[in-house]
């Protein structure tokens, strides 16, 4: 393969991952202070339109001027970095290409859905939340009485969907090592190399099957047949789905990576959404156990009949 070609694609999954994190910040411009008789309140300054203006953001703290300040500093050094990534893909001589105008369209669909996605892929977790509860941990604000793991393996799906509906993401094409990205996401926090192959034992609640510790090049091999297959786009993502899940690729958090490594495949093609719905949680635990026992494919039908979204 052309050693371009492989700078290239790295710097793209590179910059994918800074404008990720660069969308999640939810501050940008500078901090200004400003005094009303003894009171001190906290101000976001920033250019629009060619003019100044001031957002108002809290009454004034030592402790709240330091944490805007480090978020600030570190959007700045991620557009640093973004600028060097540009400049080297310039050098490459990559040139952009355009999404069609039906995968912008889906790209559209599932950052208009994030939230009720992340809400069910939450409760397929068991985590203890309602929407508005997830709502609320999505805009960053604070929910009081949940465990500090699911308020973060809920941020973490924010992550990792705001990775894979970036454009430099979604023009790549779907790969294992999206896939690694996506688990390392998922599990950020818990797990150092939560987008490594595993290489330990796991068991999986409600079921007696017990998943072979796999082989990255045989993963690789797999995920490109599946992949390379001619079939409808929505058949192939669930396939994918099924297929991480059932290998149980990473430490944890394998039903999470595989639904959202499937949507990156699904809204590539311009083709919908696949999540299992809140309400239909329960009947999914009962196909998919039967699928781990006995490779019962009836799965494969409710996904398609009860978890694709399409537009």
């Amino acid at each position: 393969m052309n050693l371009d070609y492989l700078k290239i694609q790295k710097l793209l999954q590179q910059r994918a991952e800074l404008t990720a994190k660069l969308n999640i910040i939810p501050y940008e411009g500078s901090l200004e202070i400003k005094k009303r008789g003894n009171n001190k309140y906290l101000y976001l300054r920033k250019r629009v339109l060619g003019k100044y203006t001031s957002t108002y953001i809290d009454v004034y703290s030592d402790d709240l001027f330091v944490s805007i300040s480090n978020i600030l500093k570190e959007a700045r050094e991620y557009k640093k970095q973004l600028r060097k990534i540009n400049i080297s893909l310039a050098k490459l001589g990559h040139v952009e290409q355009g999404l069609s105008p039906r995968v912008l369209l889906n790209v559209d669909f599932a950052r208009a859905n994030m939230k009720i996605n992340i809400h069910n892929q939450s409760i397929l977790e068991g985590i203890a939340t309602t929407f508005t509860e997830t709502e609320t941990i999505l805009d960053n604000g604070i929910v009081y009485g949940m465990k500090a793991s699911d308020i973060q393996k809920i941020l973490n799906l924010k992550h990792a969907w705001e990775f894979i509906i970036d454009k430099d993401v979604i023009a790549s094409k779907t790969s294992y090592s999206i896939l690694c990205n996506i688990a390392r996401l998922i599990n950020e926090n818990f797990y150092t190399f939560g987008g490594s192959i595993r290489s330990v034992p796991v068991k999986i609640g409600g079921t007696t099957y017990l998943p072979p510790i796999p082989i990255e090049s045989t993963v690789q091999e797999n995920i490109k047949e599946i992949l390379s297959r001619k079939d409808p786009a929505i058949d192939i993502a669930i396939d994918l789905c099924l297929y991480c899940m059932k290998t149980q690729i990473f430490i944890d958090g394998n039903k999470r990576s595989s639904v959202i490594f499937a949507n990156h495949f699904l809204i590539s093609k311009g083709e919908g959404l696949l999540v299992i719905p809140e309400h239909k949680v329960a009947d999914f635990k009962k196909v998919l156990v039967s699928y781990y026992e006995d490779n019962d494919i009836k799965i494969k039908d409710f996904l398609k009949k009860h978890c694709w979204k399409t537009f």
